[in-house]
């Protein structure tokens, strides 16, 4: 199967296209140090520097799986949660390469905040914008620890396939993609994530957040002083690929959350192919 990657970072969703034996077409990523560690390790894979200026009508019907992290700050509550305020929401440009390369299944990734961000209004946007394209959507949420991380890392990921493109169909099964649903009920102002329910806070604020990342890696954000070196090394500095490795980091997703996506994937085409040969043959 052929893989592509928008808002690339460094490249976790590349590797894990690659255990899976596919094969990567193209990556775009807007961060200079990101595009380099994508050339090194992908050096066949085509790359653009813009999702916004990028024609990517060269690659329509050719993609399989087309991936993409859409950044993620204007809904972290992390940051400000500006939402569709922020100079970084860049959904709709990515709804625009899906219009233009029509793949047959599209991934996308997102933080857990995107789902009750102003009462789940994006999330159900990007969900709808994907079936007025003609794509079956199923979102759910995976945290890095199901798959052995030892961090929990939540994430939203929605996963899309074209209706017309043959493969079982998503909502007739289950078991795989269609376990693990999230879905937003603004009726009752409560959000239903994996079958759990959990009311909503309006001015959200969670308190959980870990604060002064400002003087990471130099001032452990968890411990603040207690972090293991002594204080005057406090202000020692860092060379700049060092800081660019660890923002990148951080921004990554975990390649192998990916890839049980990937084989479930996978799974759905082989399926897909086998009820194919049966008609042929009836």
């Amino acid at each position: 199967m052929t893989h592509a990657s928008l808002f690339s970072g460094i490249g976790g969703f590349d590797l894990a296209a690659e255990w899976a034996g596919w094969t990567n077409v193209f990556n775009c990523e807007i961060d200079p140090f990101c595009r380099k560690v994508l050339k090194f390790h992908f050096p066949k894979a085509a790359q653009y520097e813009d999702i916004r200026t990028t024609d990517f009508t060269v690659w329509r019907d050719s993609i399989d799986v087309l991936t993409g992290g859409f950044p993620c700050q204007p809904f972290s509550v992390a940051g400000k949660r500006k939402g569709t305020g922020d100079d970084r929401y860049l959904w709709p440009e990515m709804l625009g390469a899906i219009r233009e390369i029509r793949p047959r299944w599209v991934v996308g990734e997102n933080v857990l905040g995107i789902v009750d961000w102003s009462e789940g209004l994006v999330f159900e946007q990007v969900c709808s914008d994907m079936e007025n394209e003609g794509y079956e959507v199923q979102p759910f949420v995976l945290p890095a620890c199901g798959v052995d991380a030892p961090h929990l890392r939540y994430r939203t990921f929605i996963v899309a396939h074209r209706a017309d493109s043959g493969s079982e169909d998503m909502c007739q099964r289950e078991d795989g993609l269609h376990a693990v649903g999230v879905y937003a009920d603004t009726d009752s102002k409560r959000l239903s994530i994996a079958g759990q329910t959990r009311k909503r806070r309006s001015g959200f604020k969670d308190d959980r957040i870990i604060r002064n990342w400002e003087r990471f890696p130099t001032e452990s954000p968890v411990c603040r002083r207690d972090d293991g070196f002594p204080g005057g090394l406090d202000g020692i500095t860092f060379p700049s690929w060092c800081r660019e490795s660890v923002k990148a980091y951080g921004n990554a997703i975990v390649p192998q959350v990916a890839l049980r996506i990937f084989e479930t994937i996978a799974e759905y085409e082989a399926k897909g192919i086998k009820n194919d040969n049966r008609q042929e043959n009836t």
